[in-house]
């Protein structure tokens, strides 16, 4: 197992947490020097919060554990391709490198319904790769809304 499938899992289990609490299950960790500097899962219905998409609300928990906005040389893990308001996000946050695993046909914009770091419209590039764990991470999202519908 490389490095990349072994963080996943770690965003995978914060997905779970989401799942448990009847949110879309969506899991998100941040490292910083082989490290875990924040974890994070869905929350947008369980806190009235459309902002509080798993990525957000790690970037907000390492922000404040570096006391810097600004996390330089991190990468961000995702169970599912960011979408505009979290790509935008990360930019700010200068976020190194993002990895995520599901593909977001209908609102990923990694790849998938377009590819926004492509864009000359940021002044960060981030390093992107999706695929990492794909069958897994979208089997929840699957299961997920087969329970529900």
């Amino acid at each position: 197992m490389n490095q990349d499938e072994q963080w996943m899992r770690y965003a995978i289990i914060e997905a779970n947490k989401a799942n448990k609490k009847n949110e879309i299950p969506v899991g998100s960790i941040i490292i910083l020097n082989s490290k875990i500097i924040a974890k994070a899962y869905n929350q947008p219905i369980s806190k009235n919060d459309p902002t509080a998409h798993a990525e957000i609300q790690a970037l907000r928990k390492a922000g404040k554990k570096q006391n810097n906005y600004r996390l330089n040389n991190t990468t961000l893990y995702v169970t599912l391709e960011p979408c505009t308001m979290c790509l935008g996000a990360m930019v700010h946050a200068r976020i190194k490198r993002v990895v995520f695993g599901a593909f977001d046909f209908k609102t990923g914009v990694c790849g998938s319904c377009m590819n926004l770091n492509n864009e000359k419209i940021f002044n960060h590039k981030i390093t992107i790769e999706g695929g990492i764990l794909e069958e897994q991470c979208s089997q929840l999202l699957k299961s997920f809304f087969k329970r529900i519908r």
